[in-house]
């Protein structure tokens, strides 16, 4: 005999809802777009620099097209991202947003983080297609906005808290530091958090090393531009095979969950460093439980890593995919499993939290 399942009781309410809240997702997805547009067009810049303008106005101060811009405008009104004057028609930005959207030296700085959102939204085709087979896609195969807005989201925190923060909570390392060490700057990106630390301590010597060509050319460039080239060199090697040994700092800046495999990088840190040596760790703030990461930080870390994260370690030899919201028993695992005898967390900001292992 056959049972026939009743259907589920559909709440009316709580379905209008939920529709509503997708109208403001679909908002939010194309309003990354629309911030990248404003940022790239140096209409937020120009909006900032004025007490209030017109369509016309930002047009022609912008060199853009006013039919444009006045659709761009509303849209950023609806938002809450400009605010808009109905008496006199003039579009402005509040402080708030000026600071966030165009003070590229403020922790708060977001255009980069809406250019990493935008490029990893444009490669979402080809994460779909290796989410078929279980394939991975390496860092270097995204889009130019992945691995420029990559540096623009994270390096306004860098700037924020490494020196002043993170560097100064690791045991004794400041002091070697400022009397001259030799430090490994692994997974370095286009080298911003090494440049932050060869500008802040002359007397030290850094080796940033990234397994992306495209990476490292970059960040070549802007160490000569900082003028701390004879001190910070970059170099294509990977994670578990950078060159040199003796080093008295290695650090690792968001990056080890990306590796696919993360335990061989922690052994080899553990041997290209001194006795005495440290390797500071920073991830992604993340809870060990799952539930510890519902919250709006643990959403868009969650999202990244399906997107970058988890491909770029699948792309790798060993493929572990740790993920971007590892959390710190995960974390403290590979570091243990790499020989280091002594982890404990150090630093923590609401994006970020910082390790210090020791051998």
């Amino acid at each position: 005999m056959s049972v026939i399942e009743q259907p589920t009781q559909v709440d009316g309410d709580k379905l209008m809802q939920f529709v509503f809240r997708a109208v403001d997702e679909v908002g939010a997805t194309l309003n990354a777009a629309l911030v990248v547009m404003g940022d790239k067009l140096g209409l937020y810049r120009a909006l900032a620099s004025s007490s209030g303008m017109s369509p016309v106005e930002l047009a022609e101060r912008t060199g853009t097209a006013e039919r444009y811009v006045r659709e761009w405008l509303n849209a950023q009104a609806a938002g809450g991202f400009v605010a808009y004057d109905p008496d006199s028609g003039l579009y402005s930005l509040p402080p708030e947003q000026t600071v966030a959207l165009t003070h590229s030296d403020s922790p708060a700085y977001l255009p980069g983080f809406f250019q990493i959102a935008l490029g990893s939204v444009l490669d979402s085709p080809r994460i779909t297609e290796a989410a078929r087979s279980g394939a991975g896609i390496a860092w270097g195969d995204h889009v130019h906005d992945v691995h420029e807005g990559c540096e623009r989201f994270f390096r306004p925190g860098y700037n924020a808290h490494l020196v002043a923060e993170w560097l100064p909570a690791l045991e004794g390392v400041v002091e070697k530091l400022e009397r001259g060490a030799l430090v490994a700057d692994v997974g370095c990106g286009h080298g911003a958090s090494t440049i932050l630390m060869a500008k802040a301590f002359p007397n030290s010597t850094f080796a940033g090393s990234d397994y992306h060509d495209g990476s490292i050319a970059t960040a070549c460039e802007r160490a000569g531009e900082a003028g701390v080239a004879e001190r910070a060199r970059f170099s294509a090697e990977p994670a578990a095979a950078y060159s040199g040994t003796g080093y008295d700092l290695v650090t690792m800046f968001d990056c080890l969950h990306d590796m696919g495999d993360p335990v061989g990088a922690a052994r080899h840190v553990r041997s290209t460093l001194k006795p005495d040596g440290t390797w500071m760790i920073v991830e992604p703030n993340a809870g060990d439980r799952i539930e510890e990461n519902l919250n709006p930080v643990g959403r868009a870390y969650y999202a990244f890593s399906t997107l970058l994260c988890t491909p770029a370690s699948l792309s790798q030899e060993v493929g572990l995919a740790l993920g971007a919201q590892a959390g710190e028993a995960r974390i403290r695992d590979v570091v243990e499993a790499g020989g280091f005898t002594r982890f404990r967390r150090v630093a923590e900001t609401p994006f970020n939290l910082v390790f210090e292992a020791r051998p």
